[in-house]
């Protein structure tokens, strides 16, 4: 590994880049980020419905070889709906592979064993539940975990209306007052946080800031 680090953010849709983005540059501002991006990954994601297929999950390693080919010396996934294609490329790259939303859901358990979702992007979510209950199994933790998905948001935000993807998804969140916590569930959500602290006073995690903190932990310690 470089004096400078250089970590791969792997994107499949264009609204992930900007908050991961500012997560690099506050939280590990040493390393050398590196943004890949095919939008196309998220458009054939969406036509798939709950299950990815190989095909796809091919194209998605391949895009992580890329990485490979080009100096990584880790690679953070941006987008949540791509779990069993992020296993089968930790399998395959001899580097760090970080899940967009490991850490994030480790801090959230750590908050209390109610839990809610935000989510906006409707593919995404029996991958990430699928990989909530594993992590839960492995930690040993009871907690529970309920979705809402805010079909709308994700469209206005593509289109640039940043403004009333924030608001829709607060207007979500007091749904969730009563958990013991709330993860907004994709990189792109997190620009809603602080909307959605503003109308509830339940703990909110958000996945850039926490997942650039579990990549800096495992590059330095490989």
């Amino acid at each position: 590994m470089s004096a400078r680090p250089r970590i791969v953010l792997l994107h499949a849709t264009p609204v992930a880049m900007e908050p991961v983005g500012i997560a690099m540059a506050e939280f590990w501002p040493q390393a050398e980020a590196v943004n890949l991006l095919d939008d196309g990954l998220t458009l054939d994601r969406a036509k798939e419905g709950p299950t990815i297929s190989q095909e796809l999950t091919d194209r998605f390693v391949d895009f992580g070889r890329y990485a490979r080919r080009i100096g990584a010396d880790g690679v953070l996934v941006t987008c949540s709906a791509f779990g069993p294609a992020i296993d089968r490329m930790s399998e395959v790259l001899p580097i760090p592979v970080v899940r967009p939303n490991e850490a994030m859901f480790r801090e959230a358990i750590e908050a209390g064993e109610r839990i809610g979702m935000i989510a906006t992007f409707g593919p995404s979510v029996s991958t990430m539940t699928d990989e909530f209950l594993n992590f839960r199994a492995e930690t040993g933790s009871s907690a529970e975990l309920e979705t809402i998905v805010v079909a709308d948001a994700i469209d206005l935000l593509r289109k640039g209306d940043v403004e009333s993807h924030n608001r829709l998804v607060a207007e979500r969140a007091p749904e969730f007052a009563g958990r013991d916590a709330i993860m907004l569930a994709h990189f792109s959500t997190s620009r809603a946080a602080e909307a959605v602290r503003a109308v509830v006073d339940v703990p909110v995690f958000t996945a850039p800031e926490a997942a650039v903190s579990r990549m800096k932990q495992l590059v330095e310690a490989n």
